[in-house]
């Protein structure tokens, strides 16, 4: 019998055992922090490789032209992530969506069930696989310096952003492994639950 990939209710016996929640202050600081960080050293790390010249394409006008771009792209980015988060849990659960903005944070949640372990991964890695391929392919098949000046930096800002998913993948693969693990996730809060007897299992 195929196991569920949801439960509409939280089953008996299951207990919360660790919440992330983007609306506390501490965590929001965290997250950007680290985000910022990491975004920082891929940048830094792109320059080093691709070595752009800044100063040609300042004097050809084509600079503005690529802040423009990212610009763009960042702006489409934005909703494409959550939408991406969307169309995993919708193909997954069938559930209705729930999509908003928290302290600056745009999320996408399915607040009224509960999601096992391999749902919450999927959903999870979504938007960091597929804007990580689509923007990494960018950087790949693009010659012309601004369209992948453009690119790495989308893939850089895009890696940095994905650092609350990562870090719920990184909960889900090292510290809660039980297949028996539900996931409730509001959009900005995700609380995971385990039965009373696995609580805290590895």
């Amino acid at each position: 019998m195929k196991k569920p990939t949801f439960e509409p209710v939280l089953p008996a016996g299951y207990v919360p055992v660790f919440t992330v929640d983007a609306k506390a202050k501490k965590t929001v600081i965290l997250l950007n922090v680290v985000g910022t960080l990491i975004a920082l050293a891929l940048i830094a790390g792109f320059w080093a490789v691709l070595r752009p010249d800044l100063a040609g394409l300042f004097r050809s006008g084509a600079l503005l032209a690529a802040n423009a771009a990212l610009l763009c792209g960042m702006l489409a980015y934005i909703p494409l992530h959550e939408l991406v988060h969307g169309a995993a849990y919708k193909i997954l659960t069938k559930q209705k969506l729930t999509f908003g903005i928290s302290l600056g944070a745009a999320f996408c949640g399915v607040p009224s069930i509960y999601s096992y372990r391999r749902t919450a991964l999927i959903t999870l890695l979504a938007p960091f696989t597929v804007f990580g391929v689509l923007f990494g392919a960018g950087i790949v098949f693009f010659r012309n310096e601004v369209p992948r000046l453009v690119f790495t930096l989308l893939f850089s800002v895009h890696v940095g952003s994905c650092v609350g998913d990562l870090y719920d993948t990184f909960l889900l693969l090292t510290r809660f492994r039980s297949p028996d693990l539900l996931m409730n996730d509001t959009g900005p809060k995700q609380t995971f639950y385990l039965p009373a007897e696995k609580n805290g299992e590895k």
